[in-house]
Protein backbone atom coordinates (compact mmCIF):
# COMPACT_ATOMS: atom_id res chain seq x y z
CA UNK A 1 0.00 0.00 0.00
CA UNK A 2 2.80 2.11 0.70
CA UNK A 3 4.24 1.85 -2.90
CA UNK A 4 1.19 2.87 -4.51
CA UNK A 5 1.03 6.17 -1.98
CA UNK A 6 4.70 6.63 -3.18
CA UNK A 7 3.50 6.12 -6.36
CA UNK A 8 0.60 8.64 -6.85
CA UNK A 9 2.47 11.38 -4.34
CA UNK A 10 5.29 10.78 -7.33
CA UNK A 11 2.98 11.46 -10.21
CA UNK A 12 1.42 14.14 -8.42
CA UNK A 13 4.32 16.22 -8.21
CA UNK A 14 5.11 15.56 -11.83
CA UNK A 15 1.88 16.73 -12.47
CA UNK A 16 2.57 19.91 -10.64
CA UNK A 17 5.64 20.64 -12.10
CA UNK A 18 4.41 20.31 -15.58
CA UNK A 19 1.72 22.49 -14.80
CA UNK A 20 4.17 25.29 -13.84
CA UNK A 21 6.12 24.53 -16.62
CA UNK A 22 6.22 27.58 -19.00
CA UNK A 23 8.25 26.04 -21.53
CA UNK A 24 7.49 24.62 -25.19
CA UNK A 25 4.86 26.61 -27.64
CA UNK A 26 1.42 27.50 -26.98
CA UNK A 27 -1.64 26.64 -29.26
CA UNK A 28 -1.87 30.52 -29.88
CA UNK A 29 1.34 30.99 -30.86
CA UNK A 30 1.55 28.32 -33.37
CA UNK A 31 -1.97 29.44 -34.59
CA UNK A 32 -0.49 32.78 -35.26
CA UNK A 33 2.18 31.57 -36.92
CA UNK A 34 0.00 29.18 -39.45
CA UNK A 35 -1.90 31.79 -39.90
CA UNK A 36 0.45 34.30 -40.78
CA UNK A 37 2.15 31.54 -43.32
CA UNK A 38 -1.35 31.32 -45.39
CA UNK A 39 -1.48 34.62 -45.76
CA UNK A 40 1.73 35.34 -47.04
CA UNK A 41 0.98 32.49 -48.99
CA UNK A 42 -2.19 33.75 -50.54
CA UNK A 43 -0.60 36.92 -51.49
CA UNK A 44 2.45 34.97 -53.13
CA UNK A 45 -0.33 33.64 -55.08
CA UNK A 46 -2.03 36.33 -56.21
CA UNK A 47 0.83 38.27 -57.22
CA UNK A 48 1.81 35.57 -59.12
CA UNK A 49 -1.51 35.42 -60.76
CA UNK A 50 -1.53 38.81 -61.50
CA UNK A 51 2.00 38.83 -63.12
CA UNK A 52 1.32 35.96 -65.32
CA UNK A 53 -2.54 36.72 -66.36
CA UNK A 54 -1.68 40.66 -67.11
CA UNK A 55 2.02 40.60 -68.12
CA UNK A 56 3.44 37.25 -69.56
CA UNK A 57 0.53 35.20 -70.76
CA UNK A 58 -0.48 38.53 -73.46
CA UNK A 59 3.49 38.55 -74.57
CA UNK A 60 3.28 35.37 -74.93
CA UNK A 61 0.47 34.65 -77.25
CA UNK A 62 1.39 37.96 -79.42
CA UNK A 63 5.12 36.16 -79.63
CA UNK A 64 3.42 33.52 -80.82
CA UNK A 65 1.28 34.82 -83.47
CA UNK A 66 4.10 36.85 -84.61
CA UNK A 67 5.75 33.65 -85.19
CA UNK A 68 3.20 31.98 -87.11
CA UNK A 69 2.13 34.88 -89.17
CA UNK A 70 5.60 34.64 -90.28
CA UNK A 71 5.71 36.25 -94.35
CA UNK A 72 9.21 35.73 -95.03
Amino acid sequence: MRKIITKAALKAMQAKELLKSAKGENFVDSGIKILIAVVIGALLLGGLYALFGDVILPTLNQKVTDMFNFAG
